[in-house]
């Protein structure tokens, strides 16, 4: 997924603080007229800041594996969401090579690229590979990719445009050279914890099994109950994501919750209703349908900032969503393939409605509730696009109809 980036500083939360959310929340009152109660939350890892990159596929899919060992009882971990990244942009780059420069090479990426890292290339801790080798400054502490982001594109293209009969064999060690320089060569053996390491022992020894997680989606366009690789630029690697009704696909993500599990969600937030300060919601209709005369004029002719802060002022109804709709959006481009965070919890409103708790990778300081979002069943519905989960939180009867 590719995101609009945020620069913050690195949460120092920790996870004592998940008992503490809920009174957070209900204390801090600048979301007007929202207050939320927890209702239940699965055990996650400081929320953490992917500032200026779009490497919030590898954020929120390394964070859905840390939370997974605290469950499996292996403790609390940080892992190297750049040891991923750097994994993944040379393969995404030998593909693009492949496809003589017909697919788009970028940045974003889905959560199977952080499980394919997993199973081919292991994982290591986040002292092992910090990932960021340029600047002295507090600021360069957190990532910034721009540059990076345009030398690789320009190896890349120069590659693919060369106008060459024949490559030669050296030009992927060019484009390491890149990775290697802005984010630190990938370990081949480290320290932690007392021990040596290589990153697919480390891997081994945390007990994480790659083949223990499977994508759900839903859409109409390819029949239910079968698998397909979701259209989408950032599934490059044609993950093959199990198609389920919108209905089952929601059962699973509460199931998974219920369970003990979190989920990697892939999400549209290009509305404005996803706000920048954590709240998700799909208010009923557009309030310039309920204006007449000077009032409607002067909603149609708010920013869409200002829309939002009406629309999000407090809780007000929403839209049924249907399979339809959510077809429809994807079809039109207005559902795209844009951000990646984890779902481990739920909470209600003053007036008992339902929430979804998502952690975010925008750090903790332009959010009101420290870097989560509170995210309504209708978001959930319309705006998902994928969840990765571990195939034992899906309900017995959906794993079934899917042969899992």
């Amino acid at each position: 997924m590719k995101k609009i980036l945020f620069s913050a500083f690195l949460s120092v939360w920790t996870l004592s603080s998940i008992a503490q959310l809920d009174t957070a929340a209900i204390a801090n009152d600048s979301v007007e007229g929202f207050r939320f109660t927890t209702v239940d939350s699965v055990a996650i890892t400081p929320v953490k800041d992917q500032n200026r990159s779009s490497t919030c596929w590898s954020y929120s899919t390394i964070g859905f594996l840390e939370s997974e060992l605290i469950r499996m009882g292996k403790g609390v971990h940080d892992l190297s969401e750049m040891f991923v990244v750097h994994h993944t942009m040379l393969d995404r780059a030998e593909y693009v090579v492949r496809m003589y420069g017909t697919s788009e090479f970028a940045p974003g990426g889905s959560a199977y690229d952080v499980i394919y890292c997993l199973k081919n290339y292991g994982l290591v801790p986040q002292e092992a590979m910090p990932g960021i080798q340029y600047g002295s400054a507090a600021a360069d502490t957190l990532p910034v990719h721009a540059e990076l982001d345009a030398v690789a594109g320009g190896v890349v293209d120069a590659v693919t445009n060369s106008g060459l009969k024949k490559l030669t064999p050296v030009w992927k060690k060019a484009l390491t050279a890149v990775y290697d320089t802005y984010l630190g060569a990938c370990p081949a053996n480290f320290v932690y914890e007392g021990k040596t390491y290589t990153p697919k022992t480390f891997a081994a020894s945390l007990g994480l099994n790659a083949d223990d997680y499977v994508s759900i989606t839903s859409y109409t366009h390819h029949p239910f109950y079968t698998t397909f690789a979701l259209e989408v630029p950032d599934n490059w690697r044609m993950d093959q994501m199990y198609n389920v009704p919108m209905e089952e696909m929601m059962a699973i993500i509460d199931h998974a919750l219920a369970s003990g599990y979190t989920l990697a969600w892939g999400a549209d937030v290009s509305e404005i209703c996803f706000t920048r300060k954590g709240l998700g919601v799909v208010p009923e209709e557009e309030k310039a349908a309920d204006l007449t005369g000077s009032d409607a004029a002067r909603w149609l002719g708010l920013s869409a900032s200002d829309k939002r802060d009406e629309l999000t002022k407090k809780p007000l109804p929403e839209k049924q969503i249907t399979q339809e709709m959510r077809q429809a959006a994807y079809d039109s481009w207005e559902n795209t393939d844009d951000h990646g965070m984890q779902i481990f919890g739920t909470a209600n409103d003053q007036n008992g409605k339902r929430y979804y708790m998502v952690k975010n990778s925008w750090g903790t300081m332009k959010s009101e509730y420290k870097g989560i979002w509170y995210v309504s069943e209708a978001y959930m519905q319309y705006k998902t696009n994928t969840v990765l989960v571990h195939k034992n939180a899906i309900p017995k009867d959906i794993r079934k109809k899917l042969g899992i």
